[in-house]
């Protein structure tokens, strides 16, 4: 069975407080995005199961792999076959896009399709929630107001149909443990659920990623690039997550040439509030 994982951008993120479990109660809102891996999961002829790597090369030890992390968790509860997960990798990592977030629950719901395991989403969540902050995201894969770590989730009314989205991500990796250890928590003068409900065209006064600060300090390029985005005329601008990808909203296509001999480039329409 085939699927094509899509990546997701966070607008605004507020990191509100840490938790006495070490993690940050976050705010954000998590919106899907066109932006896909392709991922493949087969019966295998082989008495272990085994990932297959391909496109952007995922540099972590295999049974780390979100992948095969989520394969492991349902076994833990159901007898399945031995099977090949062939993974092309397209979403860059290190970008604050939850590549391999999307990937891993992807895995889960194309196991519980595959064997007919009859697992519901509510339950296909809890597994993806103790694989990663914002897997559970990807169940649902439609606008969603997160808090808690990222876990916590409820739908919100967001469209951006008609508008043009352009992601830039430099040649930077950022770890997000390392990107929240220049974090102080507080809490926001205004909720992102209430900006959110306003314009776009007003959210650039408004809306904050609060690890921007941070990691511009840190790095200049990434800082440059929203700066650049603006310029061309964005009506909104941000880093996603942790960082280090950037992303504009426009009321219009540009042009993004510029960008492109020394960054990944992906822009696209939104045709409506899902990856459909």
């Amino acid at each position: 069975m085939t699927v094509f994982p899509n990546a997701k951008i966070n607008i605004g993120l507020n990191v509100t407080e840490k938790r006495s479990d070490g993690f940050h109660n976050i705010e954000t809102v998590f919106y899907p995005i066109r932006l896909c891996d392709v991922l493949e999961i087969v019966k295998s002829k082989n008495k272990v199961s085994a990932f297959f790597n391909s496109g952007i090369t995922i540099d972590c030890d295999t049974n780390n792999n979100l992948c095969i992390r989520a394969l492991q968790l349902i076994k833990k509860d159901f007898f399945l076959p031995e099977v090949d997960i062939f993974l092309h990798k397209s979403i860059p990592v290190g970008a604050g896009l939850g590549g391999g977030s999307s990937d891993a629950a992807n895995v889960l719901t194309v196991l519980n399709k595959m064997f007919d395991l009859n697992i519901s989403n509510k339950r296909l969540m809890q597994y993806a929630a103790e694989l990663g902050s914002d897997c559970a995201f990807f169940i649902k894969n439609t606008p969603q107001l997160a808090g808690g770590r990222g876990e916590v989730m409820r739908d919100i009314d967001i469209d951006l149909s008609g508008y043009y989205f352009v992601l830039i991500k430099p040649d930077i990796f950022i770890a997000t443990a390392h990107a929240y250890s220049g974090i102080k928590p507080q809490k926001p003068e205004i909720r992102i659920s209430e900006i959110v409900s306003k314009p776009v065209e007003e959210w650039k006064y408004f809306l904050k990623n609060d690890f921007e600060a941070t990691v511009f300090e840190q790095f200049p390029q990434i800082k440059t690039i929203k700066e650049a985005l603006y310029l061309r005329g964005a009506i909104y601008a941000s880093m996603s997550g942790s960082g280090s990808s950037v992303y504009g909203i426009f009321d219009r296509a540009v042009d993004t040439g510029d960008f492109e001999q020394n960054c990944f480039v992906f822009s696209c329409y939104f045709t409506d509030k899902s990856t459909d």
